[in-house]
């Protein structure tokens, strides 16, 4: 791949996007992200995904030197619905993906970010919408995506005045999770993410299948979902596992099976 590269560690795997200097979201990277999706969802030894930024920012938006080499309104609209369709895959791939985010998560960056299942942020970093500074909208899901973790109020002054946070208001407003210092950001994810790969890839792909009902079903089909989902992971050899490992008060050794 051209954009991103990634390695394992103790069943994380370490996404970098990297093209400096600010790693605009080009439609290769987007591209790269379908593709490197289907190559982590088959590797056993990956349980978790850390996405971050080379140098300076994790994403400071959509390469906009693309957006004039667009010409008509159906190929924007084909443009934002190939974004949304892989940021749709990252909210619903069946194992946690972790946005690692520094220097500036703004427009297509933060979509980006918003697709993940969590985000770690820098107190200072600076998350936004920016578009309405060019004229245009966000397209890759951030009008529908934002409002579900800041409120449509918030979600609305964001994009209506074009103004970003910080990382420690992201935390307070519920975009981010955790906000840490510069040069902590990405050994303390690492070390929240290696904690997560030594649960069962089978309770966490039934754990995110489930949360994913919570956003888009009735309380009451989400339930059902949930008791359909505990069913199946209780007879998998991790729960077993897990009861005898409880039982015996040692650590649990999960396979996925």
């Amino acid at each position: 791949m051209e954009f991103l590269r990634w390695s394992v560690e103790d069943g994380v795997a370490i996404v970098t996007i990297n093209r400096p200097p600010a790693n605009a979201l080009a439609r290769a990277i987007i591209s790269e992200m379908d593709a490197l999706l289907d190559e982590l969802a088959v590797k056993d030894e990956v349980r978790v995904v850390v996405l971050h930024g080379e140098g300076r920012f994790f994403s400071a938006g959509a390469d906009i030197k693309e957006f004039t080499e667009v010409s008509s309104g159906e190929e924007f609209t084909k443009l934002a619905r190939n974004g949304q369709i892989v940021f749709d895959r990252m909210e619903s791939f069946s194992k946690p993906i972790i946005a690692a985010i520094h220097g500036a998560a703004l427009g297509g960056g933060l979509e980006l970010a918003m697709g993940c299942h969590i985000r770690y942020v820098t107190k200072s970093a600076k998350l936004g919408l920016p578009e309405l500074n060019l004229g245009l909208i966000p397209g890759f899901g951030g009008t529908q995506r934002l409002p579900r973790f800041v409120g449509a109020a918030k979600a609305a002054e964001m994009m209506f005045t074009s103004d970003a946070i910080t990382g420690e208001e992201a935390v307070q407003f519920g975009l981010a999770t955790r906000a840490f210092d510069d040069e902590e950001l990405l050994p303390q994810t690492l070390a929240i993410a290696k904690k997560m790969a030594q649960k069962s890839p089978i309770a966490l792909a039934a754990a995110i299948k489930t949360l994913q009902y919570s956003k888009t079903s009735t309380f009451d089909a989400g339930l059902q979902v949930e008791a359909e989902s505990f069913g199946q992971v209780f007879v998998s050899e991790d729960a077993k596992e897990g009861i005898q490992a409880f039982i015996e008060k040692r650590k649990p050794q999960f396979v996925g099976k």
